[in-house]
């Protein structure tokens, strides 16, 4: 067998552009590599704060995310995707800029999602910052506008800390903030099939959405978990005696 080479790194093809923070990345949360059951590489994007990305529409940062990007790429990612789900805004501009697949934003999974779901039910959406969070951010996913969406806005924790990049996080109250908004959300709309997570900080608190509500919990841990299998896909050698199939 021959090994062809033209990288530095291998065996870690996703790539992840970080923000720039300093707020605790418990396991679960996309920051933290002991959450993969892979290896990723990672770039930070220096500048790149929550601040900056979520309110304040990543204004004047695409082309240090498109640099950061390309460099992934060059050291051996064969494939990207960043740390928040308000980056949709930068996924036509990433996908062109840099030779291999990008998913930019957890909420690209929500046609998909749509349409697996039994008629009459929908998705429903969990974002950090349901203020901030525009059409246009939802349009450059292919979000349909009429898509119920619920903000942690409010809560006693999680968007506080992660949005103002504060160096302590409750995960108790955190996760309170978490289920009391999944709560509201169900309340609200009666219709709702599944749970999208648009923040990559709330993958830690999946599990407790779904044993308090019984709903699927889709997030970016299910979407970058899916998008690594086919960079990847399972090698399935045939066994002796295996049957063959017959034309």
């Amino acid at each position: 067998m021959v090994e062809i080479g033209g990288k530095s790194l291998y065996g870690a093809p996703v790539g992840i552009l970080m923000l720039d923070t300093q707020f605790p990345r418990v396991p679960g949360d996309m920051g933290n590599a002991l959450t993969w059951p892979f290896p990723v590489h990672y770039k930070i994007v220096r500048g790149a704060s929550p601040d900056q990305v979520v309110r304040r529409n990543a204004e004047g940062l695409l082309p240090d995310f498109i640099a950061a990007a390309r460099e992934l790429v060059a050291d051996g990612a064969d494939g990207i995707t960043t740390n928040c789900g308000f980056l949709s805004l930068f996924q036509v501009e990433l996908a062109h800029a840099v030779n291999v697949p990008v998913v930019a934003s957890a909420l690209m999974q929500v046609p998909l999602l749509q349409a697996i779901l039994p008629p009459g039910q929908r998705i429903g959406i969990i974002t950090i910052s349901h203020a901030a969070l525009t059409q246009e951010h939802l349009k450059c996913a292919n979000v349909p506008l009429d898509t119920p969406i619920i903000g942690t806005d409010g809560g006693r924790e999680l968007s506080r800390v992660i949005l103002d990049d504060e160096p302590e996080l409750n995960t108790e109250l955190a996760r309170q903030d978490m289920i009391d908004a999944a709560r509201t959300l169900i309340e609200e709309h009666g219709d709702i099939g599944a749970i999208l997570l648009e923040c990559t900080n709330m993958v830690p608190y999946a599990a407790d959405l779904r044993r308090e509500f019984g709903l699927p919990i889709f997030s970016i841990y299910t979407f970058v978990t899916w998008f690594q299998s086919a960079l990847v896909p399972p090698a399935f050698e045939r066994r002796i005696g295996d049957p063959r199939p017959s034309f």
